[in-house]
């Protein structure tokens, strides 16, 4: 089936992402892997084997000096007693669970630190985490704050002047109370997926390769990142990406439902490539579009990799997805901020790591 197909394609192909990101834990869950799931991670890790090396030299351009392979927080001293106050959009989310099992696994396996994770109940929440934001700032009883923001600029405005700690996790915070940003190059990883749409949509056989883009959050930093990236990756390999037809659907996946439908109005005849700003929005947006004929072939391209969205892809709705490691960045975030209280200079960038390298399959249990 076309769908199934590309959940191996995905895998060895996507630079920052694939379909062996399929995990059955995600960094949340425990538990086995499918023999296609086993296939996918087997030739992402072929292909990563060649390639983890440029694969981590591509962010590293793009975004700092951390990459795979090179932890900064190798030797760091994790000790002493702490309490580490994490701030997310939301929790609300399967991704966003995910961050937060990371976090807490720190905590778990290191009993001297207490981490408080919390969240606004929605992405578009914003006075709900500006609250929370400033509650906790001005308790004065955290030690540090991992922070990953609605609304950056306005993050900025309540940080500001701050001496303790603070990292960005997942969306960045231009500030200069902000150590360190933990997460992905979202403009290079969605480069690489719009790359690996358009030959996908080659493959499916659509002769004119249009794309629409179902967006998350109207200036949302990481929306944003992705776009840029989408188009970049989709011009570049030959397709036309149509930006005066965006759709912002709030990174919810009832909103991508009525952003699709109107996407179908529009282009009865279809459209080859919808690329969405995360994977659930993907996954409603494939829903939305199934027995509409003229959509039977369209690349539905989601971003994460979450546990739902393999589901998808190995059931032929969601077509690829652009992972990323969730379950680190909520770890790695809570160990730098740890690291830094004793003493550790941070780098502006920390890469959260890339699911289908060889070293992240090995240690989840894909490959021996």
């Amino acid at each position: 089936m076309f769908r199934r197909g590309l959940c191996v394609i995905a895998a060895a192909v996507l630079l920052l992402g694939s379909a062996a990101a399929c995990d059955k834990d995600s960094g949340a869950e425990k538990a086995g892997t499918s023999g296609t799931e086993a296939k996918a991670g087997t030739e992402a890790m072929t292909e990563e084997k060649k390639d983890e090396s440029s694969v981590g030299q591509s962010a590293e351009k793009a975004e700092g000096k951390s990459r795979e392979g090179e932890d900064p927080l190798a030797g760091a001293d994790l000790s002493g007693s702490y309490k580490i106050d994490v701030i997310l959009k939301t929790t609300s989310s399967e991704y966003w669970s995910y961050v937060v099992a990371g976090a807490k696994a720190f905590e778990k396996e290191h009993s001297n630190i207490k981490v408080d994770v919390k969240g606004a109940s929605s992405e578009t929440a914003y006075d709900e985490q500006q609250n929370i934001i400033e509650t906790d700032l001005n308790a004065g009883t955290y030690d540090g704050y991992v922070i990953a923001p609605l609304q950056a600029d306005l993050v900025k405005t309540l940080i500001s002047g701050q001496k303790k700690p603070i990292l960005a996790v997942d969306t960045n915070i231009d500030a200069p109370e902000v150590l360190s940003f933990v997460g992905t190059s979202n403009k290079t990883a969605a480069e690489e997926g719009g790359k690996a749409a358009v030959e996908a949509a080659k493959k499916a056989g659509w002769e004119k390769i249009e794309a629409i883009s179902i967006s998350g959050v109207q200036g949302d930093g990481t929306a944003t990142d992705r776009l840029k990236g989408y188009q970049a990756g989709i011009e570049s390999a030959g397709g036309t990406f149509l930006e005066a037809e965006i759709q912002y659907a709030d990174a919810v996946a009832d909103k991508a439902v009525t952003s699709m439908e109107a996407i179908m109005q529009n282009h009865p005849e279809g459209v080859a490539i919808i690329c969405c700003n995360n994977d659930d929005m993907a996954i409603a947006a494939a829903r939305a579009a199934k027995g509409n004929e003229a959509y039977k072939n369209t690349v539905f391209m989601g971003f994460d990799g979450i546990k739902s969205a393999c589901d998808a892809i190995l059931e032929g709705s969601e077509t690829m997805s652009v992972a990323q490691e969730a379950y680190e960045m909520g770890y790695k975030s809570v160990a730098a901020a740890v690291a830094n209280l004793n003493g550790k200079e941070l780098p502006k960038f920390i890469n959260s790591g890339y699911p289908s390298s060889p070293r992240t399959m090995r240690r989840r249990g894909w490959i021996l």
